[in-house]
């Protein structure tokens, strides 16, 4: 059922006071919650609540949880412990009065992002825009002109090896036919297990071959499992429906493992995440990444705010940096509301007719033609895309992405990114409060100096 709309109410509680009575209003936290309009957020989110049924938690609970969540870089169970002993959290969450109980489990987030979806929560990272531009920490002319980049956001999984993901699919191959009720002729767990261990000895020792022989072992072991259970399944029946399609799946996965190669398209890396894809960056610390490529885009010339995520988008499939240029300016347009004018990006985007969008003037960075003075010291600015894009994975949480699947991969990224504007909100009320105390200090001083001249400060 829809959640109801909570109002305040308009008596006082003789036990009880209001949070807004016990709490500093001067806030950073307590003035972000004035920025937001909750409004537009639960009439965005209640068409995906039913008309029947129990009543749903609060719309703003629930994204406040979120937003909190991403802004503080921890995880649900974390910020669901936090908010049980901060009244500024509850405060922007709508709370009335302090609340001694968490009014939702962990797992109710869960369900929140996979009832709404992606899609829908790329609102969120809207409404932290117009946020910083009701208290000003960013205009409008700031978005003109920006700069695009892409980046990747690992997944947690374990770093892929042959013999992990050999062993991964012995276990849970035979445990999804034991699930089915399938008695294999032999599950060999225990000697995939020593063979693993021994080839992570045999790999540290430098013995390659060795180490060969005892993957070749474990592959051959698999192939073998495969074989029994693709037999049985002919002839034993199946406790359930579900137990046949987790089989199946299990089964899918196994025969990728077993027979892919270095090199393969298809190559599985993660048992627990078949989306997961290998990314090559070139670097001497880490030459491959393991999870999804992300487009990022932020203001090129600092706002009052600093630099704010004006676009982010998980991309799957490994695309080209130019050919996510395109998507990249026309969400752009529908988050901001206008194209820019100008964007600068790296050489990673070059080729591909980028030079000239109908609304938009790309500049790679090195190039010489049609280059001003003027514009070859704004290209200069490019770069200020990569401390965004470190703050937003060590400080957020696009570092490591724990959500489950493709759909999780676009969801974290985008709360990750109103996670970021957030902070850079939070820290820009911050340095306004302290320049308002500034300022009422410098005029105090300044009339006890004209009353009386002779006093030493």
């Amino acid at each position: 059922m829809k959640p109801r709309s909570k109002e305040a109410s308009r008596t006082e509680d003789l036990f009880r006071s209001k949070l807004e009575n016990i709490i500093n209003l001067r806030h950073p936290l307590v003035k972000l919650a004035g920025l937001i309009d909750w409004g537009r957020l639960e009439a965005h989110f209640l068409p995906y609540y039913a008309d029947k049924g129990r009543p749903a938690h609060p719309v703003r609970l629930l994204v406040g949880l979120h937003l909190l969540k991403h802004v503080e870089g921890i995880s649900d169970e974390v910020v669901c412990e936090r908010w049980e002993r901060d009244p500024y959290m509850q405060y922007f969450c709508g709370e009335e009065y302090f609340q001694h109980r968490a009014p939702i489990a962990r797992a109710d987030m869960t369900h929140f992002r996979g009832r709404v979806g992606d899609e829908a929560l790329e609102i969120l990272l809207q409404e932290t825009l117009a946020a910083a531009h009701r208290s000003g920490a960013l205009s409008v002319k700031a978005c003109e002109t920006v700069a695009a980049d892409t980046t990747v956001q690992e997944k947690a999984v374990a770093h892929p090896t042959d013999h992990g993901l050999l062993l991964s699919a012995i276990e849970h191959l035979g445990g999804a036919a034991k699930h089915a009720g399938i008695a294999l002729r032999q599950s060999y767990v225990r000697v995939a297990k020593r063979a693993s261990i021994m080839t992570g000895r045999y790999i540290h020792a430098k013995q390659m071959k060795r180490a060969k022989r005892e993957i070749k072992f474990m592959r051959i072991r698999l192939r073998r499992i495969i074989r029994d259970v693709r037999r049985k399944m002919e002839t034993s029946p199946v406790r359930s429906a579900l137990s046949a399609a987790l089989l199946q799946s299990a089964l899918s996965k196994a025969l990728r493992i077993a027979h892919q190669k270095r090199g393969d398209k298809d190559y599985l890396y993660s048992w627990h995440a078949p989306e997961v894809e290998c990314i090559g960056k070139g670097k001497a610390r880490k030459p491959y990444e393991f999870g999804c490529k992300v487009s990022l885009a932020t203001n090129v010339m600092p706002a009052k705010g600093g630099h704010f995520i004006l676009h982010a988008q998980a991309l799957h499939g490994k695309p080209y940096d130019g050919h996510t240029l395109a998507g990249a300016l026309e969400n752009i347009r529908k988050v901001v509301g206008r194209m820019p004018s100008k964007v600068a990006v790296d050489k990673g985007y070059k080729g591909h007719g980028l030079r000239h969008h109908a609304e938009t003037t790309v500049y790679i960075t090195g190039q010489k033609r049609g280059v001003t003075a003027a514009i070859k010291r704004w290209l200069k600015r490019r770069a200020v895309i990569e401390p965004v894009i470190g703050h937003a994975k060590n400080d957020g949480l696009m570092g490591r992405n724990y959500l489950a699947g493709r759909k999780g991969d676009r969801i974290n990224v985008t709360l990750a990114a109103a996670g970021y504007n957030l902070r850079q909100i939070l820290r820009f009320l911050r340095i306004l409060c302290a320049c308002f105390l500034q300022a009422i200090y410098t005029r105090l001083l300044a009339n006890l100096y004209r009353q009386n001249p002779q006093t030493a400060f």
